[in-house]
């Protein structure tokens, strides 16, 4: 399932036309905060779909029966564009467990490129709820190897995929891999360049949040 964030406007949609605007992207800061925004949004509206138990909380004046998560989610994120986004999971779900992974394109001289997963460190997931930010899904290569990658180390119960704008194509790549997960996206795309970056996008996610690194 696919759930589109500026289908209908809301915050969302504004902080999305501020990651898109070359004149606002000057701003690193402002950058990641956007990101860390909309994947706070992401999360909150992740928790309403977790499941909950009753638990009884003693105040100054008796006592109040609460709903709280019955337990708490893995962020996982895609270093080292996707931590804007994990901060911002992190900032709702802050008792959550957490993943890195290193995945990244290793470019060839005839202008393609391979993907690279070099390291992981990961809790325990099995039968848990996985939510894995990476806020650009072009053709979708990276993230799917990175799940992968996460599976090894046991079963989800839930996967999750918040991200900040996805490309149509990426978007059909990764469900025909993970049929069963949610992708909320800030919002979608439709047309990719040869080299995978989506149009009209933003750019590189990660230079524009971290400055610009070295092409390997």
């Amino acid at each position: 399932m696919v759930i589109n964030l500026s289908e209908e406007h809301s915050l969302v949609s504004n902080w999305v036309s501020e990651l898109r605007d070359v004149e606002v992207q000057n701003d690193r800061m402002r950058f990641r905060r956007n990101l860390e925004r909309i994947a706070e949004v992401i999360g909150y509206e992740i928790s309403k779909k977790m499941e909950w138990v009753k638990k009884e909380v003693n105040t100054p004046l008796g006592t109040s029966n609460c709903k709280v998560l019955k337990s708490q989610p893995v962020l996982a994120t895609i270093l080292r564009a996707g931590l804007g986004m994990h901060t911002g999971l992190l900032n709702y779900f802050d008792k959550g467990d957490n993943s890195f992974i290193s995945a990244y394109r290793k470019h060839n001289p005839d202008g393609s490129f391979d993907i690279r997963l070099e390291y992981m460190s990961c809790p325990d997931i099995e039968d848990r709820v996985i939510i894995i930010s990476d806020p650009m899904i072009a053709t979708g290569s990276s993230l799917v190897k990175s799940i992968e990658f996460l599976k090894e180390e046991g079963n989800m119960k839930e996967l999750h995929i918040a991200c900040a704008i996805a490309c149509t194509v990426g978007l059909e790549y990764v469900l025909r891999a993970f049929p069963k997960a949610t992708i909320w996206c800030g919002a979608i795309d439709d047309e990719i360049t040869a080299k995978g970056y989506i149009v009209p996008g933003l750019g590189d996610a990660g230079d524009l949040a971290f400055g610009v690194k070295l092409q390997g």
